[in-house]
């Protein structure tokens, strides 16, 4: 049933195959590397899938193997996770020697009958299994009871403490009625002291867990209803002190009538004037008015000289080397005080990340269970800074994947071995299989006399349009002639966002003594087919020599069919030469189904043979999460696409490039 087995180690070397002369499958073994080995993925358990073949695979890290089986992903074999296990078993008993000294010349020529021995017993395992009766998982076997965050939940414990200390008390219901029958008495004096003022409002009454008012909240509520009865008449008499209103009285005490403004009325010229706050106002036909196009703003023509070159890195403020100190001197305490922790009731001493874990590793094998609550922690800890909960749980499952069978030194432990390992997964991930050189593309475009085009696309409200002025503001700084094509024609005020973004941007590079503008519009106004304004724009581009031409569309839902398909549309029809995907970093588990969806809906509603999928993504709104970075991790894990533009501000100049390390260093701390 299998069609494919082989064994190979981290640098390489196939060490042992089956069949030993087939080379149909190489390049899914190869596929297999690039896509989950190579891209911390490992660790969830699920099959890789490449075309009709589906690959599983296990960590040895000990001896630095990988075991790969390949079968076809139509067949449902249940038994390929035992026969992974237990092959891994029989290699390593058999061949420890020749493993521990790297001594493989000999060859492994006599695995094979150990392989078939095992195969057999697997399947056979395996039929036997399925004719037992199947028997009902419990919530703690099924995978939804893995996805909680217990350990984040606030005063989980009191409810349960409240209500067992009302039952601890017996002699508190005879209390409370006993006071109940003194409490008109004193009721009474506070009721002329009332007159004068109106009663406070009080909160509403707090009831027991037997549903009985407390001594103190019937007295208040006793109180409020003396002062209603003997305050009524006082609380409607005008106050001396009251000042008279000036609103439309005379001076003789009567009230003119003033005109009624009705709701919803058109508006006079001078309303119109007092809401306009605008400095200049528009003339050109693209917006621009002869005061900016005459003197552009001294602070933005100082702006735009940072702006050429590279964009500078995203700056995050390192982790102190003391505060890492104290994560690893907490774990460094003594293990009978790491072990008394859940003898106490639960709770967990120590500050920092890994305070809770305490006890010296030395020199061992790590295994599951010594992993096991350091990891449940760092899953907690990645969720806390906004990664989504099913990245979390994946990226330390690979993490557990890799260290398994590891052997730390003297003075390591488990948590410094956890964080280095997690380190490295993060800059991993974070680090782009293939670099996105805009300039140097744009150029290679210029070249063949053809402008380099670019889609945005997203969700509604992340900032599209926002940052497509911010990329064409660092593309003209570089010398690029940039053409905005306004493909948004459903939302209203959509083209008047970008004319005005155009003429700030004409106001900072004034056109050419030939009059040749650095930067136009392209719009047809409004309900016309997107891909038709696409297709006219990019025409318009190679005709007018422009350079780039930035494509804005309407924000839309993932669930949005018909908005979806619109979208798919514009990219078969146009085929732009980068698709970026403008998520927010405020987004937690959303960005899992934007991304996926988005991808999904490119691949399956194209018209094409081969779609055109993300290309890269823009992070905005990076200033407002703090230290709460996780969306760069899970929007990276997904597609596989690098992080183009970081969005920090709302000026032109704040677009920065990602910086793996300054993330990951804020996603740890």
């Amino acid at each position: 049933m299998l069609d494919f087995f082989t064994i190979f180690s981290r640098g390489g070397l196939v060490l042992w195959c089956f069949p030993s002369t087939s080379t149909l499958f190489t390049s899914s073994v190869n596929a297999l590397i690039r896509s989950v080995l190579l891209q911390e993925r490992g660790g969830g358990g699920d099959a890789f899938c490449h075309e009709s073949l589906a690959l599983r695979h296990r960590l040895d890290n000990e001896y630095e193997l990988v075991f790969v089986v390949c079968y076809q992903k139509v067949l449902q074999l249940n038994y390929v996770d035992k026969f992974l296990d237990d092959i891994h078993r029989e290699f390593r008993d058999k061949y420890k020697n020749e493993l521990t000294s790297g001594q493989f010349a000999a060859g492994f020529d006599d695995f094979q009958s150990v392989y078939a021995r095992v195969l057999q017993a697997s399947e056979s395992a395996a039929r036997a299994n399925a004719k037992r009766p199947k028997e009902m998982r419990t919530y703690v076997e099924s995978e939804k009871s893995k996805k909680t965050v217990s350990s984040m939940i606030v005063g989980a414990e009191q409810p349960a403490a409240a209500s067992s200390a009302t039952k601890s008390a017996p002699g508190a219901k005879s209390a409370k009625n006993g006071a109940s029958a003194k409490a008109p008495a004193k009721a009474k004096p506070a009721a002329p002291a009332a007159e004068s003022k109106k009663p406070t409002e009080a909160p509403p009454a707090a009831a027991g867990s037997n549903g009985q008012l407390d001594e103190e909240t019937r007295l208040r509520n006793l109180e409020r209803l003396a002062a209603k009865k003997l305050g009524g008449k006082a609380s409607k008499q005008p106050s001396p002190t009251a000042v008279p209103s000036t609103g439309s009285e005379t001076g003789s005490g009567k009230r003119v009538k003033q005109k009624t403004v009705w709701a919803g009325s058109k508006l006079s010229r001078a309303e119109m004037e007092a809401l306009d706050r605008s400095d200049d106002k528009p003339t050109g036909p693209n917006g621009a008015s002869d005061a900016g196009e005459a003197a552009a703003d001294p602070a933005l023509i100082k702006q735009k000289r940072d702006m050429i070159g590279d964009l500078k890195e995203l700056s995050v403020q390192p982790v102190d080397s003391a505060d890492a100190g104290d994560d690893d001197s907490d774990s460094d305490g003594a293990a009978d005080a790491g072990n008394a922790a859940p003898a106490a009731g639960g709770k967990s001493g120590g500050g920092g990340l890994f305070g809770m874990f305490r006890g010296l590793v030395g020199s061992k094998t790590l295994n599951r269970e010594d992993l096991a609550p350091v990891l449940d922690k760092m899953r907690d800890h990645l969720v806390a800074k906004n990664v989504a909960a099913e990245i979390a749980g994946k990226l330390c499952d690979s993490v557990a994947a890799r260290l398994e069978g590891r052997t730390v030194g003297a003075f390591s432990t488990v948590a410094s071995t956890v964080r280095s390992a997690m380190t490295d997964a993060c800059l991993q991930i974070l680090s782009p299989r293939r670099r996105v050189d805009i300039l140097r593309d744009a150029l290679d475009a210029k070249a063949r006399g053809r402008p380099y085009s670019i889609v945005m696309c997203g969700v509604n409200g992340v900032g599209k349009s926002t940052n497509l002025a911010k990329i064409a503001f660092w593309l003209i700084a570089n010398g690029c002639r940039v053409l905005i094509a306004a493909c948004d024609t459903f939302r209203s005020g959509a083209v008047e966002q970008l004319r005005t973004h155009v003429r700030r941007l004409a106001a900072a590079y004034p056109p050419e003594s030939d009059g040749s503008s650095y930067v136009e519009l392209y719009e047809k106004g409004y309900g016309k087919d997107p891909a038709g304004v696409a297709m006219e724009a990019l025409r318009y581009a190679s005709t007018k020599r422009f350079n780039v031409c930035l494509i804005d569309t309407a924000g839309r839902m993932q669930d949005n069919e018909p908005l979806m398909r619109a979208l798919a549309k514009l990219v078969s029809v146009n085929e732009p030469d980068l698709v970026l995907f403008v998520g927010e970093a405020l987004v937690g588990n959303e960005a899992v189904d934007q991304l996926v969806k988005f991808n999904q809906s490119l691949a399956d509603m194209s018209q094409s043979e081969q779609p055109h999928t993300i290309d890269g993504i823009v992070l905005t709104k990076f200033d407002t999460v703090d230290d709460q970075v996780g969306a760069a991790i899970s929007m990276t894990y997904i597609t596989g696409q690098p992080i183009v533009f970081v969005g920090t501000g709302q000026t032109y100049t704040d677009l920065k490039a990602l910086s793996a390390s300054a993330v990951v260093n804020t996603l740890l701390r």
